[in-house]
């Protein structure tokens, strides 16, 4: 029997919807292997690396554009210098906070023994490399720190809790992920609103009392592929990764609303539809620098979005479902796949409970959909503005509604592929519209 709230839905008429494709400025690294080899080429500190060292590659939890590529890349330039590199999962309280766990989440992003042509070798064990000012411990990996050097590894990118200098790069994986649980539990516990000047001073200590060689960060594109490579010295490090997080902010894809120029999208949108929410596309599952929902005050920016549905958890998540607590509504088979153990794991070493809550669930898109659609308080209910992706990264492809088409035929780098359409959904109730294939 229907639910009465679902019966409630039935007569609310869903906009029609076009296919549009946006069209990012990027660069483009090309070949991986060749990007690493010139960045490592071109820069001194890597002759730090003497033959016979132990080397620690710190790799997280993030789905970075060309991972497993890239890691084995920077295995063979390390090990081409007479190197014995190992992997070391940083990814603070992430993979269920055990070690098997971390190692798991790696061969899920690709990256193994066999892939990396290096050992894993995974741990929870920290040192206790002592206190900042205000108190904090600060924590680092023993298996890291117990090497003969420190190779950090990662992309750097807007965080998505907190605004800073430094936000997630080589300084956050110092701080947090080489700091495993316990790092990440005190980088965490004082909130969002110390996390830009936490991660600073935990990551000064590391840099002045573990043998950090150097850094490698990359940048990614609007498409979520490689952009470049760049060897970031072990002096001077905060202060250099700056410049490239505010590179990382202007690469970022975005929904096409507001002024082109502005670093990020804005005005308002009545319903936006996610198919799903994931780690590999956000650490917060959905990007609030994307969607405009935000988990704690530390960060602003962003669309004014009434009201958000999310249709279902991505598999490589594995049912962790954080930020589904920033949607409105949920469909029954996100729903049962939530996966407390993982999601709260996380969300209570972040600190921000509201992103494990769950939404008003619905039994299927459709009604999902509907009850987003009724609930949005628009003024106008005939012209309704309607965007749906596939994610909060992939925003190439969307589905857009009939009101936003004027503004959007105007708008340079838009084209729209399908003209308008009812949405499709199978006998089910759930979406059929495909998505053409990413680039």
């Amino acid at each position: 029997m229907t639910p009465r709230y679902v019966q409630l839905l039935k007569n609310v008429a869903l906009p029609p919807v076009a296919l549009i494709r946006q069209t990012f400025r990027v660069m483009e690294a090309g070949d991986v292997a060749a990007a690493v080899h010139d960045a490592m080429a071109d820069e001194p500190s890597v002759a730090s690396i003497k033959p016979g060292m132990r080397i620690a590659l710190t790799v997280g939890s993030r789905g970075l554009a060309s991972l497993p590529q890239l890691v084995a890349a920077i295995v063979a330039e390390i090990r081409a210098r007479g190197g014995e590199p190992f992997i070391v999962p940083a990814m603070g309280s992430h993979g269920g906070a055990t070690a098997e766990g971390q190692t798991k989440m790696l061969a899920h992003l690709g990256v193994t023994e066999a892939s990396a042509r290096c050992p894993i070798c995974s741990s929870m064990e920290t040192v206790n490399l002592g206190t900042l000012a205000n108190g904090m411990e600060v924590h680092v990996d023993k298996l890291a720190y117990e090497a003969d050097g420190i190779v950090v590894f990662n992309r750097v990118k807007p965080h998505t809790e907190f605004r800073g200098d430094n936000e997630s790069g080589l300084i956050k994986m110092l701080a947090i992920g080489l700091g495993k649980q316990s790092g990440a539990d005190t980088c965490h516990a004082w909130g969002s609103g110390y996390l830009a000047r936490s991660i600073v001073d935990m990551g000064r200590m590391k840099l002045d009392k573990c043998k950090i060689l150097f850094g490698i960060a990359t940048l990614e594109n609007a498409y979520d592929r490689l952009a470049r490579v760049v060897v970031v010295p072990a002096e001077g490090m905060i202060e250099a990764e700056r410049p490239l997080l505010a590179e990382a902010m202007r690469n970022m894809p975005r929904l096409p609303l507001g002024p082109l120029d502005g670093l990020q999208a804005s005005g308002p949108l009545d319903v936006l539809v996610l198919d799903q929410v994931g780690k590999e596309f956000s650490g917060s599952g959905m990007d609030p620098n994307i969607t405009g929902r935000v988990s704690t005050p530390a960060i602003s920016g962003g669309p004014s979005v009434s009201r958000i549905a999310v249709l279902d958890v991505s598999d490589h998540s594995e049912g962790n479902a954080v930020g589904i607590g920033m949607a409105d509504v949920i469909t029954q088979r996100l729903f049962d796949k939530f996966d407390r153990e993982p999601t709260y794991i996380n969300c209570i070493t972040l600190g921000t409970l509201t992103m494990a809550g769950l939404p008003m669930t619905m039994p299927d898109d459709r009604s999902a959909i509907q009850a987003a659609v009724k609930s949005c308080a628009s003024h106008t209910p005939d012209a309704i503005t309607l965007i749906r992706a596939p994610n909060s990264l992939h925003m190439q492809y969307l589905y857009v509604s009939e009101a936003l088409l004027p503004s959007l035929r105007e708008r340079p780098g838009i084209e729209i592929v399908d003209e308008l359409r009812p949405m499709a959904f199978d006998a089910a109730g759930n979406l059929v519209d495909p998505w053409p294939m990413h680039p």
